[in-house]
């Protein structure tokens, strides 16, 4: 059993402290928000302890394992403090404000030999699990692009942050973790149309080394959630519903059957069968927590790693700078 805290109740606290209390390995000891009155309620609900601050909640109940649902702005702070007093961490995404943040906690969690995941809840989601088995597989062949759209209402709980690094961060750890490889150049275009300090419209393009062209739109303009993946390549598309669940296959008619196995050029490309394929239907951020916990009893395999989280935001703030300058961005790989 995992002895577990929350700090920070806000929208995405309150369903990691849900979560916790529903998971059987889990044992959900303290919920901590500078808000007391939150935590409060939460622990009320949820059988646990309640604290206003997270140094009191970790001289007092010890837990095994923290989850850290604050701002961004916080997230260093407070995944340090947690880090150094001896508590594994799942932090939600992004992973911190800046690099040096990243770096910094990062470089802490391997120092205390302690567990550092980063929340970034879409490799959770059963859509992107089947896809990412599907094209491991080869069922699409090459891979040509992956196509993002993330678009919605502006959310309340965000204040710190704009598009690309609250919304842009999930697409472009997606597309690494699909193709499994890195990008090399990136640009972007935004505007401040309606919300906050930040950027609240975005279209970004990600170059990758293995050739495949990534394409992002994201807003907080949209007055209708949309969560949408499509990946293209030789065999044709997939188009994967983060809301839904759902994962379609449209195949490329000229490629197929035997043809497929013993051509050597792509002849061209025309409407074929579309699949609709079954997928088991899963809450994300429970898969997400029980990895989590997996990974303190032994299996890391489906850890998002530190290094991942920093990646993910390396380029959303390199996607930041070319808005800025209206230029290409080299990205120079370790």
């Amino acid at each position: 059993m995992t002895r577990i805290a929350v700090v920070g109740v806000g929208a995405m606290g309150r369903n990691h402290a849900r979560v916790c209390s529903e998971i059987p390995e889990a044992d959900l000891v303290a919920v901590v928000d500078e808000n007391l009155s939150l935590a409060e309620t939460a622990a009320r609900l949820h059988g646990a302890n309640a604290y206003k601050d997270h140094r009191k909640m970790q001289e007092v109940e010890h837990p095994d394992a923290v989850i850290v649902a604050v701002p961004t702005q916080a997230h260093y702070q407070i995944a340090t403090d947690l880090l150094e007093a001896g508590s594994n961490v799942l932090v939600e995404k992004p992973i911190a404000a800046t690099l040096k943040e990243a770096q910094e906690i990062v470089d802490l969690a391997e120092r205390k030999n302690l567990l550092l995941m980063v929340g970034h809840i879409e490799r959770y989601n059963p859509a992107i699990t089947e896809l990412k088995r599907r094209l491991d597989s080869g069922e699409l062949g090459r891979s040509f692009q992956i196509h993002a759209r993330r678009l919605g209402p502006f959310p309340a709980r965000i204040r710190d942050v704009g598009v690309v690094v609250d919304l842009a961060t999930h697409d472009l750890d997606i597309m690494r973790y699909l193709t499994g490889s890195e990008v090399v150049r990136v640009y972007a275009e935004a505007n401040r149309e309606i919300h906050t300090s930040n950027e609240d419209l975005f279209t970004g393009m990600a170059r990758f080394a293995d050739g495949t062209l990534g394409l992002l739109e994201i807003n907080w303009l949209t007055p209708t959630k949309i969560r949408e993946l499509y990946v293209t390549g030789e065999r044709g598309m997939f188009r994967a519903d983060y809301l839904l669940q759902d994962l379609y296959f449209f195949e490329n008619a000229d490629v197929n059957g035997e043809r497929w196995s013993t051509m050597d050029v792509l002849r061209g490309v025309s409407e074929g069968a579309m699949t609709r394929f079954a997928i088991k239907k899963k809450e994300p951020l429970r898969a997400e927590v029980e990895a989590f916990i997996a990974a303190l009893d032994g299996d890391a395999s489906q850890v998002v790693k530190g290094s991942d989280g920093m990646a993910a935001l390396s380029l959303a703030l390199s996607m930041i700078e070319s808005t800025k300058t209206h230029r290409v961005k080299e990205i120079n790989q370790p």
